[in-house]
């Protein structure tokens, strides 16, 4: 196996994947395609605006101090902005402004790009055992968002001769 592999946390990730699709497909999925698209799409958007969370990795304690600083800032400051785009997604659909899918756009693409490079960056840190207390973060909430995303991109990519028939 290759060095920094941890076969517990690597499982863990999977199974965050694995019942947070099932989960998804079950029962989230069929509510959010019933519902109309802003709505749908501002649902979706509020599960992301709680990624201040991510800020967390630069406060002392929470993780180890041998964490990056690098990293945890990254972490950090990506998730700050994936959630104020989140809200600003949430108030553009919520008021109907002509530029409401854009910004879902925007959102959906930094929140996701975001979440891959912080997966990216953390497998090189080579032990989940530095992210002391958010060692969660990648495990649970992290596949819940990525899980999330797909959703959002579903519904932008439906078209809408797609939509009305439905």
């Amino acid at each position: 196996m290759p060095p920094g592999f941890n076969l517990p946390f690597v499982l863990s990730v999977a199974g965050g994947f694995l019942t947070s699709a099932v989960v998804a497909v079950t029962y989230v999925w069929p509510a959010i395609r019933a519902m109309p698209r802003d709505n749908a799409l501002r649902l979706l958007a509020a599960f992301h605006a709680f990624r201040f969370l991510g800020m967390n990795f630069m406060v002392a304690g929470f993780v180890s101090p041998q964490l990056s600083t690098d990293f945890a800032s990254e972490v950090g400051w990506g998730d700050l902005v994936a959630a104020v785009l989140a809200l600003l997604a949430m108030a553009a659909l919520s008021w109907r402004w002509a530029i409401a899918i854009p910004i879902v756009w925007v959102f959906n693409i930094w929140g996701t790009l975001d979440l891959l490079n912080a997966y990216y960056n953390g497998v090189k840190i080579g032990d989940p055992g530095l992210f002391g207390a958010g060692i969660y973060i990648p495990a649970l909430y992290v596949p819940l968002l990525l899980v999330s995303h797909v959703m959002v991109f579903m519904i932008l990519l439906k078209t809408k001769s797609t939509e009305q028939a439905a």
